[in-house]
């Protein structure tokens, strides 16, 4: 265990908080070498960017120390393109293991945890580095309103509003798998729920956990080193007590089910009318989630905006560059979208 790397899989639900977590770790990294494995879903970077714009390093050393310990999975869900993706990555990273004290892996919200841990009993890896834990993020406020829930009679009250609540979907089997692996579970943005449905949540996780497994809440993502380092789990090798809804196929497929698109638009928005019509078009279209940049007039700053369904945050992270373009860039994830509404009312605002 002293002379592998320690790998710490990173896993939940779009709009989780995933990022955030590792963002606050970064910024509190307590002097560890940390790289980090971001799984994008989609063309555009949005997460990568996030991470890269941590600044915790003084700025004439941010691309040489900051920005080559991140690395972008672009090429789809990271459990379905191991071999193609996360292989060759993971190779040029334990040619750097006297550089680098851990890696962090933020899987897409698409991904499961088990076929990406199983990579980890590959020979070339396994020589070289361990999963230290699975960590599953989950969205205390959506949990508690009633999305991926097992139990449809707590949500019963909840299917007017969401007609997707009265049957079993693959969303609904991709949360428990990611819970079923999990070494310890974060229940994030428990600042939006009273604390009866804290605990409503707590019960409900608790179910679907197939062992004893610690809950810790978080407000944005604000936790401590510690706890999210140094499990010494191994997870690669006690798979068989982390069940999952695929255990009997040899791969699976959900790219068909969910798609992404994007919008770049070279112009400037107002935060709360951009804000008003994507979230109209949350309510038009199926999205799971829309995250990106956007450029305010008059602002230096570059705006981060993201949506989880039509509840909306947004912050601006850094000033813009001198050599980058004052550009718009929105990621929109979610089933059958329809691209060419989404950026024609876009372009309409």
């Amino acid at each position: 265990m002293a002379t592998k790397i320690p790998v710490t899989v990173i896993t939940g639900f779009l709009g989780s908080g995933k990022t955030s977590i590792i963002r606050h770790l970064l910024q509190n990294n307590q002097g560890r070498r940390i790289a980090v494995l971001v799984n994008e879903f989609g063309e555009l970077g949005i997460d990568g960017e996030l991470l890269k714009s941590c600044q915790i390093c003084p700025e004439d050393e941010v691309q040489e120390n900051q920005e080559n310990n991140i690395f972008e999975l672009t090429n789809g869900c990271l459990c379905c393109t191991v071999q193609e993706e996360f292989y060759p990555t993971m190779r040029e990273l334990i040619k750097r293991r006297d550089s680098i004290d851990c890696i962090i892996i933020e899987t897409s919200g698409l991904a499961l945890p088990k076929p990406l841990v199983k990579a980890f009993r590959w020979q070339e890896i396994r020589n070289a580095a361990t999963v230290d834990a699975v960590i599953t993020v989950v969205d205390c406020a959506a949990v508690a309103a009633g999305t991926f829930a097992s139990d449809l009679d707590a949500i019963a009250a909840q299917r007017q509003e969401d007609d997707s609540l009265e049957h079993e979907t693959p969303l609904q089997e991709l949360f428990e798998d990611q819970l079923a692996c999990a070494d310890l579970v974060i229940l994030n943005k428990t600042d939006l729920v009273d604390d009866q449905q804290k605990s409503q949540v707590i019960e409900l996780v608790k179910n679907e956990l197939p062992r004893e497994v610690k809950i810790v809440s978080s407000d944005y993502g604000k936790l401590d080193a510690s706890i999210l380092l140094g499990f010494e789990s191994a997870v690669e090798d006690n798979l068989d007590s982390r069940p999952s809804h695929h255990d009997t196929e040899e791969d699976h497929d959900h790219d068909d089910e969910i798609n992404s698109t994007h919008v770049i638009l070279d112009r400037t928005f107002d935060p709360e009318k951009l804000q008003a019509r994507l979230e109209k078009l949350a309510q038009e279209q199926e999205i799971y989630r829309i995250k990106g940049f956007v450029a305010v007039a008059n602002k230096p700053m570059r705006l981060v905006m993201q949506g989880v369904g039509t509840r909306f945050d947004k912050f601006y992270d850094r000033p813009w560059k001198p050599e980058e373009a004052k550009q718009t860039s929105l990621v929109f994830i979610g089933r059958d979208l329809q691209s060419s509404e989404i950026e024609s009312q876009l372009v309409a605002l």
